[in-house]
């Protein structure tokens, strides 16, 4: 007997598959209506807004919402079948399938491996690599003070206490008194945001998050069994929307809420103090946790970073209505896997004992590494550095954009690491798909939002430079011009990662 998770109703389907066109940009008559069906349908399942194993309506109902003939919608199954995307049984109908071997939408989505570095631009990693000569320096002085740590157990749920005292320091002067014991040392802002979701949001519970939003969290709170309820961002580069996020947290008391104030990924907004303020206040007034992700907050480009708004913890007067969550990834690198949380005490100490059966501590030698570039002036150091060859790639990226694809629109951010892009009213993932056959790997829109939105963007990080970011954009161009054309095939592609 079939078994399948859940139903997709014709009418939803035609509405999924209307939004790929971008507008009718593409040229549907320039391949046989089957093929562009079945084109349509494999997309939906390889970005997830089709789940696996979801039936599908039969081919006659869905004939009638798409308006075409059933020969077209059985030959477009057909295909799926013999591709692996789609099972059938006589009298039980048809329900969607990945092929044996590779991995389910949202999840697995593995780095570009080191040895396809030479055929494949990799813009789906907003991860610049590390910068030399800090790493190698921060790495030494942890060996160097390794001794005293491996004389003991080697597990500190909460952290070393060195670290923590070094990150309470940071955050005491960004205008935000703070002591040790209101950090916590986790193994990646991940690591730190599913832990804060274990607690505070259970399965079934409404979290608000912004429209669009950083894609990897999304999942985590899927996979948490979260529900999640949208927010839309504001327009341009200002951040919130308050008038929505006052709406949604009166209608729906979200237990928690996720938001980034700082360069958002991927659109790259700030959320100015006043805008802080309001939001600390709105959520309080609606008994809201609030989840302020930082990891973008150290890298403005066009201003000095002194400059930056102060924390959304300095606006909550009462201490227990923010929990920030930071990490050394974007800032620093991303293979130094160590963030942090900052909280009220009890917080903390609820973080820490929950925390047995979850990966107990996390790595040493990677926090002494951190504790020296936090005492040292090194993080500094390398912050500007890093802040330099972001500044030197963004400016290349957006160069590149307006040589190649003139009608796509962006607003060039102050700081960060993404650009969110609009591509002219064509399909994001249309775009996403044909560019790795291009030889370039990016992102589309539906990753970063909710039920499907965003299908008219990509996200491009500014992780290359000068001939290369030229080059990366150039393909992405010749892949615009074959979604436009209707020459873009349905041939398969691996799944983009996503950081």
């Amino acid at each position: 007997m079939a078994q399948w998770t859940s139903t997709v109703g014709a009418a939803h389907l035609a509405r999924l598959l209307g939004s790929q066109h971008g507008g009718d940009r593409t040229d549907p008559g320039r391949a046989p209506a089957y093929r562009a069906l079945a084109d349509g349908l494999r997309l939906l399942v390889l970005e997830g807004r089709v789940p696996v194993a979801a039936r599908l309506p039969a081919e006659r109902e869905l004939a009638g919402a798409l308006r075409v003939s059933r020969t077209t919608v059985a030959s477009a199954f057909e295909a799926l079948r013999a591709e692996g995307f789609l099972r059938s049984r006589r009298g039980s109908g048809s329900w969607t399938a990945v092929p044996p071997g590779r991995p389910l939408p949202g999840r697995g989505l593995d780095p570009l491996p080191p040895e396809a570095a030479g055929s494949m631009l990799d813009l789906g990693c907003a991860a610049p690599t590390a910068p030399e000569p800090w790493l190698t320096r921060a790495c030494r002085a942890a060996l160097d003070a390794l001794p005293p740590a491996a004389r003991t157990h080697g597990d500190f749920p909460a952290g070393l206490p060195a670290l923590r005292q070094a990150l309470a320091d940071r955050y005491t002067a960004l205008g935000v008194p703070t002591m040790p014991e209101q950090i916590m040392v986790t193994t990646g802002a991940l690591g730190a945001v599913g832990a804060i979701c274990r607690l505070f949001a259970p399965p079934g519970e409404r979290v608000a998050v912004e429209h669009p939003s950083y894609a990897n969290v999304l999942q985590l709170m899927r996979e948490a069994g979260a529900r999640l309820v949208a927010v839309p961002l504001g327009p341009g580069p200002a951040g919130w929307d308050l008038s929505a996020w006052r709406r949604v947290l009166k209608d729906s008391s979200p237990r928690l809420a996720y938001v980034m104030a700082d360069f958002h990924n991927p659109t790259g907004a700030l959320a100015d103090e006043e805008q802080r303020r309001e939001l600390v206040a709105a959520a309080r007034a609606a008994g809201t946790l609030l989840l302020v992700d930082e990891t973008m907050a150290d890298l403005a480009l066009d201003f000095p970073p002194g400059d930056r708004p102060r924390p959304v913890a300095a606006f909550d007067h009462g201490g227990a209505g923010v929990v920030t969550v930071g990490s050394a990834s974007k800032t620093f690198w991303a293979g130094l896997r160590i963030g942090w949380v900052r909280a009220a005490p009890e917080v903390i100490r609820s973080l820490v004992a929950a925390r047995a059966w979850a990966d107990l501590s996390s790595p040493v030698l990677e926090q002494l590494a951190l504790t020296w570039l936090m005492t040292s002036g090194g993080w500094d150091e390398a912050a500007d550095q890093r802040r330099a060859e972001i500044r030197e790639s963004r400016d290349a990226v957006v160069l590149a954009l307006r040589a190649h694809l003139p009608d796509w629109e962006f607003t060039v951010p102050s700081g960060g690491l993404t650009l969110w892009v609009r591509t002219g009213g064509l399909s994001g993932s249309r775009i996403a798909e044909a560019a790795v056959r291009l030889g370039v790997r990016v992102p589309s829109g539906p990753r970063f939002g909710l039920d499907g939105a965003f299908e008219g963007y990509i996200r491009v990080p500014f992780t290359v430079s000068g001939p290369v970011a030229d080059e990366a954009v150039g393909r992405l161009a010749a892949a615009a011009r074959s979604v436009a054309d209707g020459t873009a095939t349905g041939a398969e592609a691996p799944l983009a990662h996503i950081a």
